[in-house]
């Protein structure tokens, strides 16, 4: 592996605006696993085919394999000599990304989408969890997966590289004082007192439920025999941390669940509308956004008309675009979709698979070309906004300019389809496992800054 690079990023765009929280505030690294391991795939079909097959059959589902053709290393010319042997290759933000511009719908919930820009993901973070360890107030788990307590600088920085949103996820359940998921204060105070940074900061910022969907931890679990358990888990959890931030402006937005799926089955990674067990999630996957929904809404405050987000199964983009997901009714119709595609999976998220990309070839972009054209047809050209609050591609073999060009054209793909992008970060940067991170959490420092340049090019409203 080569020496790490200490750069930090400039000024990569104009001047940002700065606006007030808008809410009353509260105000050893640990090798973990990285995420779950996830193979999220879509139809390699051209462009044109996918959106021809959603319009004439929106029931039918992807096949789980597509084919890839791997991506041609591009060697850049020269004019000038040959550089010395040691010399490290020059990053290149591509500025010829070619994408297909769609009609976006005029209305608040784009401009809102537009505004966002695109996102950063505190990952590892909130999301932690250590199941060996009792509830309660249990802080240290902030710095249980990596190694940094979140700081003011930290979302500053991220901000001046361009990100408009940050996304935190927060796992619930390693912080409950009773069997009723009463949610530790001092635990509420310190997601609060970080949300209050970011939107202190001028940035939209996204919470959810994220890791509190396994049997062993009995919250969430979206199954006939757990189905009460889960709206019950739902309900508890948004009614507490609601009422906590009702008095925050629009700038903060929920999402109910991260990636709500059958953990530990077959279907987990593997959605299919012909599967009962699917069938079955989906159903009950629909009833927990209702809830969710429901709860929030009736604390009134900000709650009765802020932004809300939800998730399809897993959050994948075939079970979004099933005719069995149904968004929840919403009373001030301000309902999103949240969706994730580590797509294409050979290059962003198999460890075993190629450490190639080009943006120039249809053999790597068709996989999700055809997944933004599902989600523009099925919601974008419906009327309903679409975040997909996780992508990214993981670090192989210090493959730094694939992973740039497949960001600005993932990043350009979907804007152009009127979707916003928050990138994976999970501060992780050595050893065989999901290495997403790109800028070091403790020092400020921006170990790929040309990735965060490439996001911020490409997302850059009109």
């Amino acid at each position: 592996m080569k020496p790490v690079k200490k750069c930090t990023v400039t000024a990569l765009v104009l001047t940002l605006l700065m606006s007030a929280a808008g809410c009353a505030g509260t105000s050893v690294q640990n090798n973990a696993p990285d995420k779950d391991e996830k193979v999220l795939t879509v139809t390699e079909a051209s462009t044109e085919q996918a959106e021809a097959a959603i319009v004439e059959s929106p029931e039918e589902t992807l096949p789980d394999e597509a084919e890839k053709s791997p991506a041609e290393e591009e060697s850049s010319s020269d004019t000038t000599d040959e550089p010395a042997a040691d010399e490290e290759e020059k990053i290149v933000i591509p500025d010829d990304v070619m994408t297909i511009e769609r009609d976006i719908p005029d209305t608040e919930g784009f401009e809102l989408v537009k505004r966002m820009r695109a996102g950063w993901n505190l990952g590892n973070t909130f999301d932690a969890y250590d199941d060996t360890k009792a509830s309660g107030d249990n802080l240290q788990i902030e710095t249980y997966w990596q190694p940094d307590r979140t700081t003011p600088e930290l979302i500053m920085a991220i901000h001046e590289a361009g990100f408009e949103t940050i996304r935190i996820p927060v796992s619930w359940h390693n912080h409950f004082i009773d069997d009723d998921y009463t949610i530790s204060e001092a635990w509420l105070d310190r997601v609060e007192e970080v949300v209050n940074e970011a939107l202190g900061e001028g940035m939209y910022v996204i919470i959810d439920i994220h890791h509190d969907n396994e049997l062993s931890v009995n919250c969430l679990y979206p199954d006939a025999e757990h189905r009460e358990q889960s709206l019950r888990f739902v309900e508890r959890v948004w009614s507490q941390v609601g009422e906590r931030f009702k008095g925050c402006n629009e700038r903060l937005i929920f999402e109910s669940m991260n990636e709500p799926r059958l953990v530990g089955t077959t279907a987990e990674w593997d959605y299919q509308d012909s599967d009962e067990r699917c069938k079955e999630a989906m159903a009950i996957i629909n009833e927990l956004n209702q809830c969710f929904v429901d709860t929030v809404r009736a604390q009134g405050g900000e709650n009765a008309t802020r932004w809300l987000t939800c998730p399809s199964y897993a959050a994948s983009v075939n079970a979004a675009t099933s005719k069995l997901f149904v968004l929840p009714t919403d009373p001030a119709g301000r309902v999103m979709v949240s969706t994730h595609a580590y797509t294409p999976y050979d290059f962003a998220l198999n460890l075993s698979g190629t450490d190639k990309f080009n943006y120039k070839n249809k053999g790597n972009t068709n996989e999700l070309e055809a997944a933004i054209t599902k989600l523009y047809v099925t919601f974008v050209k419906k009327g309903i906004p679409v975040i997909m609050d996780e992508f990214g591609a993981l670090n192989k073999n210090d493959n730094l300019q694939a992973r740039v060009d497949f960001t600005a054209f993932y990043v350009a793909t979907a804007r152009a389809s009127g979707i916003t992008c928050c990138l994976w970060d999970n501060n992780s940067y050595v050893g065989t496992g999901e290495n997403f991170g790109i800028i070091r959490r403790g020092s400020q420092e921006w170990e790929y800054p040309e990735i965060a340049e490439a996001i911020a090019r490409y997302s850059a409203a009109e």
